[in-house]
């Protein structure tokens, strides 16, 4: 596979020739502007000639100043200099701030959101965000961070102030950087543009970016920009869950997953491929930043550097590379950007895969198991009741669902308990434990006799498991729950503190969540009900797994003292669930005919299973071995 030698040197020749050409292009620009800077020179100084000789100074003076500029700036001099210039424009869901100076979003407010102290919601800091274009004219690097651009609304010179959307419609507003000619004048006919629509009432705002007459002025040998996005994430929440992947997220061109960052550690990554978005994502909301043809590539970036913003959280940045057409006389870029809540419907009705930054579960079964969740609590979010309504009905929804599940397992339990003075006798009879083979034989017979499978108990909890997982992924990442009180928690998205204490616990914390603390109290009631329900003296390894069970809700204490209260309060719903549940089947399950049932079983003939026949088969070959090792 390696390619042969002439291959190589083809490969050489045309990256050689590709160079070549870049230098020449920079060489015939340095010239070309030279040119320029000459022919510029003697123009002002024949304008200076004919002047008196205090207003030639003046302008000698403010031509150097010019030339100056130029020569930092190239053709674009003229529009590095100005004065910063702020216009809003506001919709029902967006408080924006354009600035003239970079031609950028400034800053983001969401109006129908809050912090957990209840101030307005900036998505990130305005003081220290970054958004820069980059390229080369004339050999020299523009910034178009350093550049003032001029406003226009609906294509015409704009000159008043802030602005506000009408119901259905959407406001266009340009920010325009234009060159300078050879003799320093502003050529309407060549110029850089962010144009951006904002709609009455869409989180998605579109900003197009399109260079007209450039071909020119930027450098000839590149066919791509480069666009820095850098931003401060702001902390929006009492406590920022640690379960919750508050880092960057994008999706390439030619993929459908999204892929994201390490939220753990300081991440920096290069994705060569195609982006179609990347994303700046926290715990409930996230700035998107999508490219409708793609970004070539891009290196992202996460880490807590540090800020003077007491609210600072993390830094997330992005460089991309914006695809150019030197040859074009007009490059245009579709671009949008997504400001907004992380809510399921929301970002779905985009098309664009954006929900799956909310994590809801990588494993197919526990995702599509919260779709279907999400789609209910919607469903009953939107009769307008308290969301601790909600959930108890949801805990209720979800336990009719698994009551067949949880039924089987409580008549496997139930027939143990019938068949314990015949296993009692088995372990009398095999009380050695090198006959601990032939116990299990024994146990195995009697089991296939009364009908039982071995298998009954774990199998209804195995089915069970993939919705515990699924509500733990849910709770935290649901939206729906930031600032909902029930009765004492202010907010169920997060710990619900009954008392602060003094000082902070390892392992625990520094308050006392009582949702928590009554979840924590439920499951050791019902790990306690279940243990007396269970037989130890057919496996000996079954008291150590009772003792870890009564071990599991003191961890549990710790580590959902600062989680959200939405979930403790389920969890606690549904161990209340289970002891009314447990009552039912009592009632329902009769162990006199269960008895009954078990003897009639014994006098049919019994076919074993292909599991038993396998179990089996092992067991004599483990047998035949012993005996073999023996001799």
């Amino acid at each position: 596979m390696q390619p042969s030698k002439e291959e190589l040197a083809e490969q050489r020749r045309i990256q050689d020739s590709v160079m070549t050409a870049r230098r020449e292009a920079a060489i015939l620009d340095s010239i070309k502007f030279a040119e320029e800077q000459r022919r510029l020179t003697e123009a002002q100084a024949l304008q200076a000639a004919s002047m008196p000789a205090t207003q030639a100074d003046s302008a000698t003076a403010a031509a150097e100043q010019y030339l100056r500029t130029r020569e930092k700036f190239g053709a674009f001099a003229s529009a590095s200099i100005g004065e910063e210039q702020l216009w809003t424009i506001e919709s029902q869901l967006l408080r924006i701030t354009l600035s003239n100076k970079g031609g950028f979003i400034k800053q983001v407010e969401l109006k129908n959101y809050q912090t957990y102290d209840s101030l307005p919601l900036i998505n990130f800091d305005p003081e220290t965000a970054v958004f820069d274009l980059s390229f080369f004219s004339n050999n020299r690097l523009i910034n178009t961070s350093q550049l003032y651009f001029e406003p226009f609304l609906n294509g015409k010179p704009y000159q008043g102030g802030d602005l506000q959307t009408v119901e259905g419609d959407s406001i266009v507003f340009a920010l325009r950087a234009y060159t300078d000619d050879i003799e320093g004048r502003r050529n309407m006919n060549k110029y850089l543009e962010y144009i951006y629509t904002i709609q009455d009432n869409n989180y998605m705002l579109s900003c197009d970016l399109r260079t007209v007459g450039l071909n020119d002025v930027i450098a000839n040998n590149i066919n791509y920009m480069n666009l820095d996005w850098k931003v401060d994430i702001l902390k929006h929440e009492k406590d920022n869950d640690r379960f919750i992947n508050t880092t960057v997220y994008y999706k390439t061109m030619n993929e459908n997953e999204v892929d994201r960052l390490d939220d753990r550690k300081r991440k920096e990554e290069t994705i060569n491929a195609s982006i179609n978005w990347v994303s700046f994502k926290e715990r409930f909301f996230c700035n998107v930043l999508v490219a409708e043809k793609g970004f070539n590539s891009t290196r992202i970036a996460v880490n807590t550097d540090g800020s003077m913003n007491s609210r600072y959280f993390k830094t997330m940045s992005a460089n991309l590379e914006v695809p150019y057409n030197f040859n074009a006389e007009v490059n245009d870029f579709p671009m949008s950007f997504y400001f907004g809540p992380n809510h399921f419907k929301t970002l779905k009705s985009y098309g664009l895969k954006l929900q799956r930054q909310i994590d809801v579960g990588n494993f197919f079964l526990i995702r599509w198991i919260n779709y279907l969740v999400i789609y209910v609590f919607d469903w009953l979010g939107s009769y307008g009741w308290n969301y601790g309504i909600v959930i108890l009905i949801l805990t209720i929804l979800i336990k009719l669902v698994l009551f067949p599940i949880a039924f089987k397992s409580y008549k496997s339990t139930a027939i143990t308990r019938v068949l314990k003075p015949e296993m009692d006798a088995i372990n009398a009879k095999y009380p050695k434990e090198e006959d601990a083979m032939k116990k299990q034989q024994a146990i195995m017979e009697l089991q296939k006799q009364a009908g039982v499978s071995p298998t009954a108990g774990c199998v209804p909890m195995l089915l069970q498991f993939p919705i515990l997982i699924a509500v733990f992924r849910f709770f935290p990442s649901s939206i729906e729950l930031r600032q909902q009180p029930f009765l004492w928690a202010k907010d169920l998205s997060t710990y619900d503190s009954i008392l602060d204490l003094p000082f902070r616990i390892p392992g625990y914390g520094d308050h006392v969540s009582l949702f928590c603390l009554l979840m924590t109290i439920t499951t050791f009631i019902y790990t306690y009900v279940n243990n007396k329900q269970m037989d130890t003296s057919a496996n000996p390894q079954m008291k150590g797994m009772k003792i870890m069970m009564y071990i599991m809700p003191i961890m549990f204490l710790g580590i959902f003292n600062s989680y959200s209260a939405g979930l403790s309060y389920y969890y606690m719903l549904a161990n209340i669930i289970t002891f009314i549940q447990m009552f039912v089947f009592r009632k329902m399950i009769d162990e006199n005919k269960v008895r009954a049932t078990i003897e009639e079983n014994k006098r049919k003939p019994q076919k074993k299973s292909r599991f038993q026949q396998r179990l089996e088969a092992a067991q004599k070959m483990q047998q035949q071995q012993a005996r073999n090792a023996r001799r």
